[in-house]
């Protein structure tokens, strides 16, 4: 895939990946689901699912180590800020995007741009929530989150 396709895709993806409803048990329902997946394909990650004032679910699976845990704070607080996945996120800078590290704009110890954290975004509300992987490449990252966002059966449309 293209760096623009994937742009495309990401874009797309920001605008379609509404849901009806999100409360704790769906994070809880979320959180589940995108572990599930990871341990079937035996992949060392963390799977968070937070809003900005608190934890709704945390697992890390085996082979994840603590800094997976770091990644995903740092990428959770990205996604909370921007209201945009990480991916996209990172998408746009590699397309000629500003560089969200130069002085004065983001600190790397609190944010990261790398793939892997979604905002789940409610109809007529707005982000509600972010679920969150760390622990394989970027894209794939943010694929089994998507993944686990669509397998909720709640997708407006």
């Amino acid at each position: 895939m293209t760096d623009q396709t994937r742009l495309a895709q990401l874009e797309k993806e920001h605008v379609e990946l509404v849901v009806r409803r999100f409360d704790r048990a769906d994070a809880w329902r979320l959180g589940r689901s995108i572990a599930e997946r990871a341990l079937a394909q035996g992949a060392p990650v963390a799977v968070d699912v937070r809003t900005a004032s608190g934890v709704l679910f945390h697992a890390s699976l085996p082979g994840a180590t603590a800094d997976n845990d770091a990644w995903v704070q740092k990428k959770a607080a990205t996604a909370l800020r921007f209201e945009t996945s990480t991916a996209l996120l990172e998408a746009r800078v590699a397309s000629g995007g500003r560089d969200m590290f130069e002085p004065g704009w983001l600190d790397p110890v609190t944010y990261a741009v790398a793939g892997g954290s979604v905002p789940v975004r409610v109809e007529g509300v707005g982000v509600v929530a972010v679920a969150t992987v760390s622990g394989l490449p970027s894209a794939d990252d943010h694929d089994l989150v998507v993944e686990g966002i669509m397998a909720l059966g709640l997708l407006v449309g």
